[in-house]
């Protein structure tokens, strides 16, 4: 039995995600945890919210609220709406936990210790106006790279590029919108990135089984020479600065760049997931001394997310000299934009996981996300494409073969996996064909390919149908009883397959499918045998018709759903 550690990238607490991020990161990783615990594996799926730096500060004021009330009552909103589609966490922390804050505290005091931590003097924006400084997203302005004029002070959204607040150019404040602004002088903890430079090559050379999407991503910042990053900010809300337990003296209020802090949460919240239940031991997943050598270690993030976990994240942990698990596989995706367009949380621009819910069910939404990854490059989400997908493949391909031979042994055979007959050339056929695709899936699964994923379950799914159009029950029935019998045992023990290699992608589904065979879901992966898999259902079982699976989507729907979230037009 392997283990698998599985983190998603750290969704931000400002507010109900859209399905750009549950594309990117969340969704994909879900997937894989479901079918590694199908596996028989020992597989750890930990994710939390992103709580601290200036999305929280301005989202909590924008709300009324103090942060701290705020991000409480978002985390709630943002776990039940993720619970809602199925996404299986074994645990969504708060990088606002006591312990993530000892955490990062720890990390900066022995990074320090190895040199790599320096107080520097830095000349920061400053509003006069506000009366305060203004760091990362407290700013905005023209980015110095590609002059999209809409670039926050720490990274630009249109290329890429890191930044700083004194990069941009016509800057002006978030807050008040103020351009009265100048640059003063303030005292920050830097780490020196320049002297981990060689180091962090030399780990992400290692892995070169990662997508070409996260190498090239890293390889870009590392080509283009490391800079020593600040990683504290003029903020009130966030991880205190200390040193020896006490407030950083000339370092009072200040807290911990959000980007510093945010990944170590991932190990944070496992510390928060082994507290929670006693016999828990979060070291085994994270301490290379404490049995984690043996643990694959896969992370799922949007390509936003890559340099900070190619090169920022990777100094802390390589910094610290201590025997912390670092990743194995990276697995970025490219963005799942609005038509044309992106998606935006501060735009409110796309459709967001709670409006999704309120008109289809989770699976049309993971079916349609898992079978578009943006993996190889964006893609765009249109309404047609959508609708397209779900009635394609979820109404015509699975649900009708789910529906037809339900409901024919139903009617024919009095809801019971009927007994007689033996295999003859259609099924061994059939059985070469499965065992074949079975293996393809698994090997598609393992290897994190998500869209050829759901192109060989898609594959399996069709199999069935082809199945039962050749073999034909409703028409053997009339002259040849035992041969009827074999069609539908057949194919019922295929639709009982289908509900354990369904799952992953399609958990709510999968569970009615089963339910009709009275099975436990989720179940075991198959093996590869289909000759064995589709013979496991006793003769004698009950079975009943589930209620329609996928209702198709229709025209009317789709012109409604554009005039409440927009379309084309938006492009």
């Amino acid at each position: 039995m392997a283990r698998i550690l599985i983190t998603s990238a750290l969704p931000y607490i400002n507010g109900i995600k859209h399905l750009g991020n549950l594309a990117g990161s969340m969704l994909p990783a879900d997937v894989y945890a479901r079918f590694q615990r199908a596996r028989g594996n020992e597989t750890l799926y930990i994710c939390a919210t992103d709580e601290h730096g200036t999305p929280a500060e301005l989202a909590a004021a924008a709300a009324g609220q103090d942060v701290e009330t705020y991000c409480a009552e978002q985390h709630i909103l943002q776990r039940d709406v993720a619970a809602a589609f199925g996404l299986s966490w074994d645990w969504f922390g708060r990088s606002s936990s006591p312990q993530n804050r000892k955490l990062t505290q720890h990390f900066a005091e022995v990074l320090e210790a190895n040199g790599l931590i320096e107080e520097r003097v830095d000349q920061m924006v400053y509003s006069i106006d506000d009366k305060r400084f203004l760091p990362d997203r407290y700013i905005e302005g023209t980015c110095p790279h590609c002059g999209f004029d809409k670039a926050r002070g720490d990274q630009c959204d249109n290329c890429g590029n890191l930044l700083d607040p004194t990069d941009l150019k016509n800057a002006y404040s978030v807050i008040s919108g103020s351009r009265n602004l100048e640059v003063r002088d303030t005292r920050h903890l830097y780490l020196l990135q320049t002297k981990m430079a060689d180091k962090i090559r030399a780990w992400v050379d290692t892995h070169g089984d990662w997508p070409v999407l996260a190498r090239s991503i890293a390889y870009k910042f590392l080509d283009e020479g490391l800079i020593d990053r600040g990683i504290t900010r003029d903020l009130a809300w966030g991880v205190p600065v200390v040193k020896d337990g006490a407030p950083r003296p000339g370092m009072e209020g200040k807290v911990f760049y959000v980007w510093f802090d945010a990944p170590i949460e991932y190990i944070a919240a496992t510390q928060e997931w082994a507290d929670a239940q006693e016999g828990r031991d979060w070291k085994r997943w994270w301490r290379t001394d404490a049995g984690a050598d043996d643990v694959r270690y896969v992370e799922f993030m949007g390509k936003d997310n890559v340099a900070f976990h190619t090169v920022s994240f990777p100094a802390t942990i390589l910094g610290s000299e201590e025997p912390w698990k670092s990743v194995d596989m990276l697995k970025a995706f490219n963005w799942l934009n609005w038509y044309g367009g992106k998606f935006s949380t501060s735009n409110k621009r796309g459709v967001f996981m709670d409006a999704a819910l309120e008109i289809l069910p989770p699976d049309f939404w993971r079916w349609y996300l898992t079978s578009n990854a943006p993996e190889s490059s964006d893609t765009a989400f249109t309404w047609e494409m959508f609708a397209s997908s779900v009635n394609r493949d979820l109404a015509d391909v699975l649900g009708n073969f789910i529906n037809r031979i339900l409901k024919f042994t139903e009617g024919k055979f009095d809801g019971v996996v009927p007994d007689g007959g033996e295999p003859g050339p259609l099924e061994e056929k059939l059985f070469a064909d499965v065992s074949a695709r079975l293996a393809d899936l698994a090997e598609q699964m393992d290897a994190i390919e998500v869209r050829k994923s759901a192109q060989a379950l898609r594959a399996l799914w069709v199999v069935g149908n082809e199945y039962l159009q050749e073999a034909a029950p409703w028409t053997a029935i009339k002259t040849d009883r035992d041969r009827a019998a074999v069609i539908v045992r057949t194919a019922l023990n295929l639709a009982a397959l289908y509900a354990k290699i369904s799952a992953p992608f399609i958990p709510f589904a999968a569970g009615e499918i089963a339910k009709a065979f009275s099975l436990d879901a989720p179940a075991a992966w198959p093996s590869n045998e289909a000759a064995v898999e589709l013979d496991k259902l006793p003769v004698g079982l009950s079975v009943r018709a589930p209620e329609v699976l996928f209702k198709k989507i229709d025209e009317d729907m789709i012109a409604e759903w554009t005039a409440r979230f927009g379309g084309a037009e938006e492009a």
